[in-house]
């Protein structure tokens, strides 16, 4: 599969569930084939073949099945113009569908990319679901998870009144995704890290001697009019110093400080090496505007398909699934 930097992937025009033949192959034992399943209760299946799917990598051969008895995750996000941005996100929602191959995984988009979440919804719908839980894939609780998303939905439980949606939470500051941001500034390319170091190491200039240079992170969001906002953003640098030891700074790609002010902050406490830690899912605009500023600095990658995000959105399904549930009980 081509990276997710590489725009490979087209733009979904269709919603589409997430699937590999080796998934559904591989619960051919446990009584699951791609006619059905044994037992009682409703079931959907598909099986294309090698037929290409829109909106999934041509080289991802699509065939699902899953239980319409259970709760469907709509992963929502954000959406953009930018090729890269979808590209990155589908990548993340393959891993979901991979985590969980009996549950069937969808992705859909605010804004700017498609499918969209009433597209979403009218197939979840049309499959004989009568729950789904909405996983909002974004950092924030702001407009789009507290008055977009809510209104969407909605709306689809008026077009919809059969099938239940549930809002589950944001990701937020989670001290997974902390991590999987040390990650990436770990794998940027010439951060100096050994394997397993929590240091980078620089060779000292006509010696064959090596030495830790003092590392400064200026840990890079898109900046908000909401104060609070902005505050989360200092909690991501203050957790990082914290797991890690690293000196931070916070930056913003559309208000101050910018980029450049928050490498001379670390520069003036001694910093001799800077890095930049993208506090953003997926590539596009604002991270170009980034690295056009400081073309001087490394960029780490944005967190994108990572563990740790598979991980968190399960757990945000699960929260969501369970606490409807007992209300329902």
């Amino acid at each position: 599969m081509s990276s997710p930097g590489s725009g490979a992937f087209p733009t979904a025009p269709l919603p589409v569930a997430l699937r590999h033949d080796s998934d559904a192959r591989g619960m051919s034992g446990s009584g699951m084939s791609g006619s059905g399943m044994s037992g009682s209760g409703p079931r959907a299946t598909r099986n294309t073949g090698a037929a290409t799917v829109p909106g999934v990598h041509p080289t991802t051969r699509a065939a699902w099945a899953f239980d319409a008895r259970r709760p469907a995750l709509i992963a929502v996000a954000h959406g953009s113009r930018d090729p890269r941005s979808a590209a990155t996100m589908y990548a993340v929602v393959e891993q979901l569908a991979a985590a969980r191959p009996d549950l069937d995984v969808r992705l859909a988009f605010l804004d700017l990319s498609a499918p969209s979440v009433d597209q979403v919804v009218d197939a979840v719908a049309a499959a004989g679901h009568s729950h789904a839980v909405v996983v909002p894939l974004l950092l924030g609780s702001a407009f789009h998870a507290r008055v977009d998303l809510p209104g969407l939905l909605a709306a689809a439980r008026t077009r919809h009144p059969r099938l239940y949606l549930t809002q589950a939470d944001v990701l937020g500051v989670d001290p997974r995704l902390v991590t999987a941001l040390r990650d990436r500034v770990h794998e940027a390319p010439g951060a100096g890290f050994d394997s397993g170091a929590a240091h980078p190491t620089a060779r000292v200039a006509g010696t064959p001697f090596d030495y830790a240079p003092r590392l400064g992170i200026a840990v890079a969001a898109v900046g908000s009019s909401s104060p609070a906002a902005n505050a989360r953003t200092a909690e991501v640098a203050r957790r990082l110093t914290t797991l890690t030891g690293w000196d931070t700074e916070i930056c913003f790609a559309t208000i101050e400080p910018t980029i450049v002010a928050a490498a001379a902050r670390l520069r003036a406490r001694g910093a001799d090496r800077i890095l930049v830690a993208p506090w953003f899912l997926a590539p596009g605009l604002l991270t170009d505007r980034l690295s056009a500023a400081a073309t001087d600095l490394t960029h780490a990658e944005v967190i994108g398909a990572h563990p740790a995000l598979t991980e968190i959105v399960w757990d945000r399904y699960d929260a969501a699934a369970t606490t409807t549930l007992t209300r329902t009980a």
